[in-house]
């Protein structure tokens, strides 16, 4: 028989282990109809009766023990199989691996050196990209997200903080080319932005709309590259941060505004969001935001 016959073969074995259409339906949590068309379907495809029905119920026949006791057999090493895979699932080894745009805080680099301290075997692989991965083709465990939470029914999407964003230049920069005027001529001022003109981040769409795009000399499309320009004297640039900014040797152009923040949430699928690993990392990585952003360090 072929694989794609298992489905009706798994009917049968229920039928024959309930005694009934019903009871097979029920353990099966399938319509009625369904077990009674796999057994029809299965008996025309091997030309044998497998059943006697009578009013009580469903009996194999001589062909239907032979077969059953095959299907019984593999239902046992589906079983088993099955185990097997769940105790991998469960167990703190493997791959973990984690999604998040370029340039994510280092508060990320911190919460996986935890995580691995604790958990030796596992290991961790961080892959930064802006597209998103596509949890539901198992591309990721974790995926660390900037702005809008995304809405597929299959995720489970976790709030972590909130990035404020101001607008900065570096002591160099300012000694160099003086403060920003906002309204006022930018044609002395060079910016730092993302390579991106349409970006979608609402600081850098104020950035667009605000400043020349000749006037931003500085581009990238890594956040992370972005604020090591702005603090090395590139240029006037958006910095971020999850509690305290880091201000040395930074003067403030622009103080965080409430429509610049980025909500930061964690997105996981459904189906392994409940694994020990998985969920070990989510505690560490929570924890970390939670403690951030209430000692404002």
């Amino acid at each position: 028989m072929a694989m794609r016959n298992w489905d009706e073969i798994h009917t049968a074995y229920h039928v024959a282990k309930q005694g009934t259409v019903s009871g097979a339906a029920q353990v099966m949590g399938v319509h009625h109809a369904t077990v009674i068309r796999h057994i029809d379907a299965l008996e025309k495809k091997l030309g044998v009766r497998l059943f006697q029905r009578h009013a009580r119920g469903y009996t194999p026949t001589q062909a239907g023990q032979e077969l059953l006791q095959v299907a019984a057999v593999a239902a046992d090493q589906f079983g088993q199989m099955e185990g097997r895979i769940r105790g991998q699932i469960e167990t703190m080894c493997g791959e973990l691996v984690i999604t998040s745009p370029p340039g994510e805080p280092a508060l990320l680099a911190q919460v996986i050196s935890r995580f691995q301290l604790e958990n030796p075997r596992v290991v961790v692989r961080q892959l930064t990209d802006e597209s998103i991965a596509r949890l539901d083709y198992g591309e990721a465990h974790v995926a660390i997200r900037a702005g809008s939470a995304p809405q597929q029914p299959d995720n489970v999407v976790q709030k972590l903080g909130k990035l404020q964003i101001g607008l900065y230049a570096s002591e160099v920069y300012v000694a160099r080319n003086g403060r920003l005027e906002l309204g006022g001529d930018y044609s002395e001022h060079r910016f730092v932005g993302h390579d991106r003109e349409d970006h979608p981040a609402p600081f850098m769409q104020w950035l667009a709309k605000a400043v020349p795009r000749e006037q931003v000399m500085t581009r990238s499309n890594d956040f992370g590259l972005m604020d090591r320009a702005v603090r090395s004297g590139a240029g006037i640039g958006f910095l971020g941060s999850i509690g305290k900014l880091d201000k040395q040797g930074l003067v403030e152009m622009v103080a965080p505004r409430p429509d610049w923040v980025v909500n930061i949430c964690a997105v996981t699928h459904v189906d392994i969001h409940r694994t020990n690993k998985v969920q070990a990392f989510l505690k560490i990585l929570k924890d970390a935001f939670r403690d951030r952003a209430s000692s404002g360090a």
